[in-house]
């Protein structure tokens, strides 16, 4: 009698150890399904009979039960195991709402008999073996009146069994189970709701900006419009060639302000259409440079790539648009002109290109937000230029979209690089190796 109340108290003991392991487990930052792997994991180490172990969750969209979290099992052949309502041990666990032990093999036969074929053969080629449990001890999964699906602890040796005494224990270990995802629910509606608040005043503030940016230039064209059609004034021909040209100007700043919001509506609706063809990088450049140059008297635009450039792998449209946007915003940044130069390098896998300017430059804590969307620099001297702090995230989803990636680099003061990569043709590569 002694031998038994010891071994009885080790259980205890242990199964209150695993309870404690258990919920520090879940109380780790991460994410939930890792957590919850963590936990069975706990569970195997502690408690003998405890084998193999699984977590069945039912996908409300689809009313089928399949595996969030298992020890034991081949974590990829399991993940095909989909069981309907009321099959095997997880159905019948669920509909009942209360736990189980089954430790005599009629029970456990009596509860897998309905198990389909295709799940059957699953869960016997994830355990190596053949799939027949000597025993096992089962209880849903729930909180409050969520009802989320069922865990499974078995033993597929022995020489150990659950008895009527481990109940208490599967149902506190699924109680505390229940709690985390009920709780990463709950976070993640709040976190929903966060980013669609969020979502919405960025809406406003984008409104707002937009609102502002649009109207400076168009009360600019307005104005000059209005002055040259004044009858009672006769401009004399310089001075209508000024305002002709600021009426350009401007009518430039809100072509390019509407490109930057056409461009990123696609980029985020997925719209791109990225189509690669082969591109020759320097002769694109030579014609946009040329082009950008006769928009300013003050800069001097320079190209810089070696003789053997390759060819690289891009959308043509797409990445005429990316240099456009960094050339504009290298010559709107550096309002006292200077050189803005284009250069273009040879790595082994792909090529980079950079468009240096000697602006005014931009703050260390300002370049990590930069390619998000609606961000602009925080900074009286930048704010003084038009624009909608969406060409950089656009330009951003583009190269990406093209197998690159883009990055800066900035002083203030002293300027600002904008880099951009691109991959090598693949027949480039091949004849290469």
């Amino acid at each position: 009698m002694d031998l038994i109340k010891h071994s009885l108290v080790d259980r205890l003991t242990g199964q209150l150890y695993a309870l404690t392991e258990v919920s520090k487990t879940l109380s780790l930052s991460f994410e939930l399904p890792k957590l919850l792997n963590l936990a069975l994991e706990k569970i195997s180490k502690v408690l003998p009979p405890a084998e193999v172990g699984i977590l069945m969750l039912r996908d409300d969209s689809s009313g089928l039960f399949r595996p969030f979290a298992s020890y034991g099992f081949d974590q990829e052949i399991i993940k095909q195991l989909a069981l309907r309502a009321g099959e095997s041990i997880t159905g019948k666990v669920y509909e009942s709402g209360k736990s189980i032990v089954l430790n005599e093999p009629h029970q456990v036969n009596q509860f897998i008999a309905d198990i389909r074929p295709a799940n059957l053969s699953t869960l016997a080629r994830s355990l190596k073996r053949e799939y027949m449990p000597k025993c096992v001890l089962a209880s849903p999964v729930s909180a409050g009146t969520r009802h989320y699906g069922t865990l499974i602890l078995e033993t597929i040796d022995g020489p150990e069994i659950f008895t009527e005494n481990d109940l208490p224990f599967i149902q506190s270990l699924a109680d505390l189970i229940g709690l985390a995802i009920d709780r990463a629910e709950l976070q993640a509606k709040a976190d929903a709701i966060r980013q669609a608040n969020e979502a919405e005043q960025t809406r406003l503030e984008l409104t707002a900006t937009l609102s502002h940016e649009l109207r400076m230039p168009l009360t600019s064209i307005k104005g000059y419009t209005t002055a040259l059609m004044l009858g009672d004034v006769q401009w004399d021909a310089a001075k209508q060639l000024e305002f002709l040209k600021r009426i350009e100007e401007e009518s430039v700043t809100m072509e390019v302000m509407i490109r930057d919001i056409l461009d990123t509506s696609l980029v985020s609706v997925n719209h791109l259409n990225i189509e690669l063809e082969p591109v020759r990088l320097q002769n694109l450049v030579r014609d946009l440079v040329v082009e950008a140059q006769r928009k300013t008297e003050i800069h001097q635009l320079v190209e810089e790539f070696p003789p053997d450039f390759p060819i690289v792998m891009a959308d043509l449209r797409w990445i005429k648009q990316v240099f456009r946007n960094l050339l504009d915003n290298a010559m709107k940044y550096s309002p006292e002109g200077g050189l803005v130069v284009v250069r273009g390098e040879v790595r082994q896998n792909d090529v980079v290109i950079s468009i240096a300017d000697q602006g005014i430059g931009i703050s260390p804590e300002d370049q990590i937000p930069l390619f998000e969307r609606f961000y602009r620099v925080k900074s009286n001297s930048i704010n003084r230029f038009p624009g909608t702090g969406l060409g950089l995230p656009a330009a951003r989803a583009v190269i990406e979209a093209n197998g690159g990636r883009i990055w800066v680099e900035s002083k203030l003061n002293q300027g600002t690089t904008v880099y951009f990569s691109l991959p090598k043709s693949p027949e480039l590569l091949s004849e290469e190796e």
